[in-house]
């Protein structure tokens, strides 16, 4: 950890975690309280691995709390990523 330093071990963490085929509420409880971190690099991974792991009601709900309040562009839009409709003729 020391040499990649704490911001891009946690990435790299809720990477993991995003890849689980199989979460379950304590992964999606640990990607949750990233979304608060004070790492704009974290947070971004953070709302990367949520969304991949937690229920549409709990993205949802969490969206509608965070994505206004978030000041960190490339944060926002991997809240927008996660919350926007799909384009037209998407598969």
């Amino acid at each position: 950890m020391k040499r990649i330093g704490r911001n891009r071990f946690l990435r790299n963490v809720l990477i993991a975690i995003g890849n689980v085929a199989e979460p379950d509420a304590e992964l999606v409880a640990a990607a949750r309280r990233c979304l608060d971190d004070s790492s704009p690099l974290v947070r971004g991974a953070a709302v990367w691995a949520f969304g991949r792991i937690a229920g549409a009601a709990q993205i949802a709900a969490e969206a509608s709390l965070r994505y206004e309040a978030e000041i960190d562009m490339t944060v926002r839009a991997e809240w927008q990523l996660l919350v926007a409709p799909p384009p037209a003729g998407a598969l």
